[in-house]
């Protein structure tokens, strides 16, 4: 009986090495928490839930949107890197919680490049100037002229650090404006008083708004990308309304905690290239004004990486501080 022994144990020690391995091709096995920095109804959230029903089916487990709205995307880029580097929670990453929100804060709660595993581009779109029809205001050059009078002229955004906060701001900076930030828990609340009138101008994420400036809810003063929106093709350019500085895409991406596996990392890239590969995913991107192009993942972290540095000067320039 004996001579079986060595067998066995060959046996059993093949098994324990193999565990690994089988733990990580069996991921994901449940659920994943898709942490977005937004209240609802906002250009995150939009990309976020146009993603997370195609990933969860080609990932063989649901996606579920976790809205953490607050400190500009800062208490769900918290919530993010604190979590186990396991591939079950991820975040909706954009310009806020990344390249703007952790330095306006008195402390930095989190290194954005070092403590995140960015994973995997899913496209930028500009933001957009606009104002009430209430306010009399038509063109970018109508607000730097009101700017300019005794009342400080309020305009909202999604939240405080949010891009539009920080457009906001780069455009009093450049037009040396009196201008006081309205902060919203995001794009929707902020549209709801932009309609209303109670606030006369608004600066965010283009993806919510295109609807609204076609019905004429809205008047689209400005965008901030290098070409005309085919979405709105009669809105000028910041460049063509005469500020050519003020040029800002905001990104969309899904990163993670610092530490996920390539092997997590890789699963996620194929399911979520193929995502992006689908045409009913890619049309709902077009309409909302954001635009996909491949990139690899090291591609990806350079962006983050880039944009934090263009967006310090903007930031430091404008004295913006939570």
């Amino acid at each position: 009986m004996n001579r079986f022994l060595p067998f066995r144990q060959l046996v059993s020690v093949a098994c324990f090495l193999l565990m690994p391995a089988a733990a990580l091709a069996a991921y994901p096995d449940k659920p994943i928490k898709l942490i977005v920095t937004f209240a609802p109804g906002g250009a995150s959230d939009i990309v976020a839930r146009t993603i997370a029903e195609p990933l969860g089916q080609k990932l063989g487990q649901p996606v579920v949107v976790d809205n953490r709205p607050g400190a500009g995307g800062s208490v769900g880029g918290l919530a993010t890197v604190q979590a186990p580097a396991d591939g079950y929670t991820l975040m909706m990453a954009n310009s806020t919680p990344l390249s703007i929100g952790p330095f306006v804060l008195d402390k930095q709660p989190y290194d954005p490049v070092k403590q995140f595993t960015h994973v995997f581009y899913a496209g930028s779109a500009p933001v957009l100037f606009m104002a009430s029809p209430k306010a009399g205001i038509n063109s970018l050059a109508d607000l730097a002229k009101l700017a300019h009078t005794p009342n400080r002229t309020p305009f909202g955004s999604g939240g405080p650090a949010s891009i539009g906060h920080i457009s906001g701001e780069f455009f009093k900076t450049l037009t040396k404006g009196n201008m006081t930030h309205v902060a919203y828990k995001g794009g929707a609340p902020m549209t709801t008083d932009l309609l209303g009138g109670q606030i006369p101008v608004g600066i965010d994420v283009i993806t919510a708004f295109v609807p609204l400036v076609k019905g004429g809810q809205v008047k689209g003063l400005a965008v901030t990308s290098a070409q005309r929106s085919p979405l709105l093709p009669d809105v000028p350019t910041t460049a063509e309304a005469g500020y050519p500085k003020l040029r800002v895409d905001n990104y969309f991406g899904i990163s993670g905690p610092a530490g996920l596996s390539k092997e997590v990392t890789d699963k996620l890239y194929a399911a979520l290239a193929e995502v992006l590969a689908m045409p009913n995913v890619l049309k709902k991107l077009e309409e909302n004004g954001i635009v996909y192009t491949k990139m690899t993942q090291a591609e990806y972290g350079a962006l983050v990486s880039n944009q934090i540095n263009e967006w310090a000067p903007i930031i430091k320039a404008s004295g913006t501080k939570l």
